[in-house]
């Protein structure tokens, strides 16, 4: 046969005058034929076709008893068994012509249903025009014929919806006993699509009772066949009532208090709380519908980042772009994201090389048309990073490296003050010597009114960003933002490894406040940024309201599976450096909207290039001194650092221990 179809090919390009289109024409032709001929000799499709002619001889029986009120008369009669072979044959053909005997019928939808009419319209036709121009002697009354074309749809749409029926609804009847019962929260047309799908998957071991209400939909109705039972607010009645064991909720339908309130409530009504995926997520082809726990992120509950991917865009594609730090957890993040923009080149610089090996290798995976240029440097290092920028020659630098850590920077002054001041110092006197467009320093919110070595280096870089900003053609900005979900040494991987271990989880004060960020939602808003700044701003992301610790340490032993009382929360005092709470803004700072609803801008205090860089100067003078000379000097350049050793900061206190239960 494939011998057959290339001659038939062959043949076709040499006589032809527009080899070109008639080839392309033939080989169309010829593919669909041969798919045709399959479909026509499976032995699936010939009993598929009997199951068709059976329908078709009983809708024709039926046309004729309804168009004669039931007795047939004998004459119509004879026409009856005089025609039905030829209509019955026609009706074969025009449905095998449409494509109708290619399947079991186990997903009718409703274009099925179109289908089917259509079909039934095009039979009609064929069989009306025979029997008006060929059938003299036997001529079939038309009013036979409307109505065999309508008992050929009814027929047919009920045979083919009663497999589904089957499915979706006597199937899960049958299996009733071994599924748990779910709610799923939410009663917009996604959530409805999602609880028919759940129900027509019969090999899942839940089916969904019913939908929770989270707005104004009133209780009582129903989302296709689904009821909606009530309100979120009373889900333990609801629970109770119907005999529910699982909560459902799609990702990113509640804000995170509700969320977060509707978590205790489960745990009250002994209800297991899952998430699943949004519809737009579920569309990969995997055929199945992933159900999760509950994670921490969900907690933060705040809504997705919406980017204004053409000017980012805009930014970065085909251009030269460096991100410093870009093996730890916000730098690689900035590379996957800066990826997606089809940079020429990205240049990731980093001191640990084991790191930079694992982003390049995942890039490289990832976006293989993408130039990758790995440099092992320390961005203190002048002579080093100097060759990277003549080398590379990047249009866009994303400044992600740093010392973050308050207490390690407690008791290492001189490091961070060579790192955070003295690394941004270098990167932005090159990025200004190079001609790059864009330059943007990703800060902390630590910064502001700093208790903290890191904090109040991380200022000192701020000022002298914003200053050389002010006589520079390169695009000077800052991105100010707070503790980042599950980066590295934050509190979220600490928390955990400590419930692993039986607890206890360590905190520092019952009081202690901070904002949260996840690190996706961290890295595009920084993106967005660079986008938005003329130069000399300090762009703050929008953080939501700050969230205590010893309730997110809470939450994570709820996530653990663990009863709350399982794992000791034990408080040791604040340490040197840490506040109780952090600050966004200080308060002569004037701070505007943005075009972005999660961007505001803050326009710093003013400060001269010079001044800075004389302070600057001092500190590099004595960056070798004892720490508590450093310290002095950086509470003289930031009168806001309250340093420990000044007898001003409360983590000058004396340390207290104390052990509560995770319930207290």
């Amino acid at each position: 046969m494939m011998q057959d179809r290339q001659s038939a090919l062959q043949l076709i390009a040499k006589t032809t005058d527009r080899p070109t289109t008639m080839r392309l024409f033939a080989r169309t032709s010829l593919s669909r034929g041969h798919q045709f001929f399959r479909q026509v000799v499976s032995p699936g499709s010939w009993l598929l076709a009997a199951v068709h002619a059976a329908i078709f001889t009983v809708a024709y029986w039926l046309a004729y008893l309804l168009r004669f009120d039931f007795p047939i008369p004998s004459a119509s009669l004879d026409i009856f068994w005089a025609t039905l072979g030829w209509v019955v044959g026609l009706k074969l053909v025009v449905f095998a012509a449409f494509g109708h005997f290619h399947g079991w019928w186990r997903y009718v939808t409703f274009a099925d249903l179109v289908a089917l009419l259509w079909a039934s319209l095009a039979s009609l036709l064929a069989v009306g025009s025979v029997n008006y121009f060929f059938q003299l002697s036997h001529y079939v009354p038309r009013g036979v014929l409307a109505l065999d074309c309508i008992m050929t749809v009814l027929l047919l749409g009920a045979v083919r919806a009663s497999w589904r029926l089957f499915r979706e609804m006597i199937r899960p009847m049958l299996n009733e006993k071994d599924c748990r019962r779910a709610l799923l929260v939410g009663t917009d047309l996604s959530n409805g699509i999602l609880a028919h799908q759940i129900q027509s998957y019969f090999h899942l071991s839940y089916r969904v009772r019913g939908l929770l209400s989270t707005g104004e939909t009133t209780p009582g109705t129903r989302l296709g066949q689904i009821p909606i039972l009530g309100r979120l607010e009373d889900v333990r009645e609801i629970a109770a009532a119907y005999s529910i064991s699982d909560v459902f909720v799609v990702a990113g339908t509640l804000p995170g208090p509700r969320l977060r309130k509707l978590m205790d409530a489960c745990a009250q009504g002994h209800l297991e709380l899952k998430i699943i995926r949004p519809l737009e997520d579920r569309l990969g082809g995997d055929n199945h519908i992933p159900i999760r726990d509950i994670e921490i992120n969900d907690l933060l509950g705040r809504d997705p980042v919406t980017l204004d991917t053409a000017n980012i865009g805009k930014l970065l594609e085909g251009r030269r772009v460096m991100v410093t730090g870009a093996g730890g957890s916000i730098g690689s993040e900035i590379c996957r994201q800066v990826a997606r923009f089809n940079p020429k080149m990205l240049i990731l610089v980093g001191r640990g090389e084991n790191r930079i090996f694992h982003i390049e290798r995942e890039l490289r995976a990832s976006f293989p048309s993408i130039e990758l240029r790995p440099c092992i440097a320390d961005i203190t290092n002048q002579q080093r990073m100097t060759q990277v920028f003549e080398e590379n020659r990047p249009e866009v630098v994303f400044h992600a490296a740093a010392h973050k850590h308050v207490p390690l920077m407690e008791v290492n002054v001189g490091e961070a003050v060579r790192n955070n001041v003295f690394g941004t110092k270098c990167l932005a006197d090159l990025a200004d010597l190079y001609g790059v467009k864009n330059f943007v320093m990703i800060s902390t919110d630590k910064a502001v009114r700093p208790t903290s070595v890191m904090g109040t280096t991380k200022q000192i870089a701020e000022r002298y960003v914003h200053t050389l900003s002010q006589e520079s053609s390169t695009r000077f900005t800052v991105v100010r933002f707070g503790n980042v979900l599950g980066s590295a040494g934050s509190v979220v991987p600490i928390f955990q490894e400590q419930i692993r271990k039986g607890g206890p989880i360590t905190i520092t004060d019952p009081r202690m406040t901070r904002f949260f960020m996840t690190i996706p939602e961290a890295s595009q808003l920084v993106l967005q940024a660079a986008t938005m700044g003329a130069g000399g701003e300090i762009f703050v992301l929008e953080m939501g309201e700050q969230v205590k610790i010893v309730d997110l340490a809470r939450d994570l032993i709820r996530l653990s599976g663990l009863p709350e009382q399982a794992i000791e929360i034990t408080f040791t005092g604040i340490r040197r450096g840490e506040k109780l709470y952090e600050e966004l803004y200080f308060e002569d700072e004037q701070t505007l909207p943005t075009s972005h609803s999660k961007l505001r801008a803050a326009y710093h205090r003013p400060y001269s290039l010079d001044e800075v860089r004389r302070s600057i100067a001092q500190l590099g003078r004595l960056i070798n001194e004892p720490e508590d000379v450093l310290r002095r000097k950086l509470h003289e350049i930031v009168p806001e650092f309250q340093s420990p050793t000044d007898g001003i900061s409360p983590a000058a206190a004396p340390r207290e221990t104390r052990s509560v239960k995770a319930s207290a």
